[in-house]
């Protein structure tokens, strides 16, 4: 397993595309609004990673996941984390998140933060098991109900 920084001379912005469409595939039908991840686009995910920190994970030459980090104010918010299913279940999304506590130490920030939807409770379980705790309920625009679930995780 690599760990690869997204920089400028990266160029298979359409294999992390299906590996991220792949990832929040199960998403589909369950979560209102829908992922915001129908909207991206090669181009799109270019732009994101030159604004924001991104790693991807490579298994024999295959992208199979990938992270975007974004420094806030005391914080260290993690987007678009995505393991393809065919590669979950070996640890990858651990190692992704702790390259982005790796990352928040390196930038003296004291805390990564995230947000999932609030209809994936096997999510809510997953990031408490790595250390994260419930933080807030969030709505996206025009919802009248909360539809996220902003997680935290303090760094030592």
């Amino acid at each position: 397993m690599e760990m690869l920084r997204i920089g400028a001379d990266f160029d298979r912005y359409e294999e992390l595309l299906d590996v991220i469409l792949a990832a929040f595939a199960f998403m589909d039908g369950r979560i209102d609004p829908p992922s915001s991840a129908h909207r991206l686009t090669p181009a799109s995910l270019r732009q994101k990673a030159a604004q924001e920190i991104a790693f991807a994970a490579v298994e024999k030459g295959q992208l199979v996941g990938c992270i975007f980090l974004k420094p806030e104010e005391a914080t260290l918010y993690i987007g678009k984390l995505a393991v393809h299913p065919a590669a979950q279940g070996k640890g990858i999304g651990r190692l992704m998140l702790a390259r982005a506590e790796a990352t928040a130490r390196e930038l003296g920030l004291a805390c990564l933060r995230l947000e999932t939807r609030v209809e994936l409770t096997e999510n809510h379980r997953m990031f408490a098991a790595w250390g994260f705790g419930r933080a807030a309920e969030n709505r996206h625009a025009g919802y009248d109900r909360t539809t996220s679930i902003e997680m935290r995780k303090p760094l030592d």
